[in-house]
């Protein structure tokens, strides 16, 4: 039972096909494509897929982009399903004042990551994380042992920020630079400014879980930018690229089995 797993972002839409729809199931195939070039996925990249008979994704794009989305599914005859935050899902709890406005890829990456601590925390004492995800926007979450989502924080990526200081400071032009310690021209300064930034936003996050859970948290990190900040991170970061597509396959596996249990 072939499963397609989508990741439809601000930029890109993200897939993945698996063997079946279960966590330790095959990666069979694996693509993104920018949203401008969505509309080519069944006569291109899907084509040559085994057929999917199952899918589940999740969607911070908005409603034109996952109506052209399923257009492209219909390849399969398949019915789409589409992640939505809610109170508790795959033994997370969700902390938000109004649960079913968090984000859905916020949500399913926190459902990945408390999958792969418990995995890697099987043999000893549950342990608190930080999750970081790097894209258009930076997100930093914060989840206790136990799986209840504390709370989180939101600030822009490194794209968002340089246009900003481009469109809001006279004369300033933002070409790429490197990330230095000590900046010493202002394609560098600017760089290194917003690397720190989000650095140092997962540091505060990574003091205030220690203090409120006492004891040490992990720290995973995913997300297209990712790989760009984890050499800069002050705290040790485990850098997922598949997080999202984890947090995925937890999802789809509990509710089949829910299913089949009722």
């Amino acid at each position: 039972m072939a499963f397609i797993a989508l990741d439809v972002g601000n930029t890109r839409l993200k897939w993945a096909m698996y063997d079946e729809p279960h966590p330790r199931a095959q990666l069979l195939a694996q693509g993104a494509v920018f949203l401008e070039n969505i509309d080519k996925l069944a006569e291109n990249d899907w084509r040559v897929l085994p057929v999917a008979q199952r899918m589940l994704g999740c969607i911070v794009a908005g409603e034109a982009v996952r109506r052209r989305v399923e257009e492209q599914l219909e390849l399969w005859d398949l019915t789409p399903h589409w992640v939505v935050s809610s109170a508790k899902e795959a033994g997370l709890v969700n902390g938000y004042d109004h649960p079913s406005r968090l984000g859905a890829d916020r949500w399913v990456a926190m459902v990945g990551a408390l999958a792969h601590m418990r995995a890697q925390t099987v043999a000893g004492a549950a342990r608190p994380m930080v999750v970081v995800m790097v894209g258009t926007a930076v997100t930093v979450e914060a989840i206790s042992a136990e799986g209840v989502f504390l709370g989180g924080l939101i600030l822009p990526g490194h794209g968002i920020m340089l246009r900003a200081l481009e469109s809001g400071t006279a004369g300033l032009r933002v070409p790429t630079g490197e990330v230095r310690e000590f900046p010493t021209n202002t394609s560098d300064a600017l760089t290194s400014g917003g690397t720190f930034a989000i650095a140092g936003a997962v540091e505060r996050m990574v003091q205030h879980v220690r203090a409120h859970c006492h004891a040490e948290p992990l720290c995973y990190m995913t997300g297209g930018a990712g790989w760009k900040m984890a050499p800069s991170m002050s705290v040790s970061c485990e850098l997922i690229d598949s997080l999202i597509f984890d947090g995925l396959r937890e999802i789809v596996a509990q509710r089949l089995a829910a299913v089949e249990a009722s």
